[in-house]
């Protein structure tokens, strides 16, 4: 497995809530997948989990090395769980191809939060050389 390009991000629980409080669902459906909306509302609190999310996909930018620019979507970036658990980014559209591109297949996660932090780091992967 080779690495294409690692990304960090740090999001305020905090901040998070107060971007949903002020703008609700015009914030959350330009941002989030429905899939991914399903997942955190079926949390007790979903603004933590919302927050790993959005840190994901920052950090997912950074592997990728683009910010948003170059035509890229939030919903592009959708946060899964694999079977046993552990999170993966599901890339789709330009985000997908500029993935392709850097020579990246998929894109690992750990998403930590607790308290008024959640954090993300992604590795854009790709197969080995050999």
């Amino acid at each position: 497995m080779d690495v294409k390009g690692i990304g960090i991000d740090l999001a305020l629980v905090p901040r998070l809530r107060q971007a949903v409080e002020r703008w609700d669902e015009r914030f959350l459906l330009r941002v989030f997948t429905d899939e991914e909306l399903a997942y955190c509302r079926r949390r007790r609190d979903p603004i933590p989990h919302l927050a790993a999310r959005f840190a994901a996909k920052e950090a997912t930018l950074k592997a990728l090395g683009t910010g948003m620019a170059m035509g890229v979507r939030w919903r592009e970036m959708e946060v899964r769980r694999l079977p046993g658990g552990a999170p993966t980014m599901e890339l789709s559209g330009r985000c997908r191809a500029i993935a392709q591109g850097k020579g990246g297949h998929r894109v690992l996660l750990s998403l930590p939060h607790d308290g008024d932090y959640a954090i993300a780091q992604a590795m854009l992967v790709g197969d080995s050389a050999e």
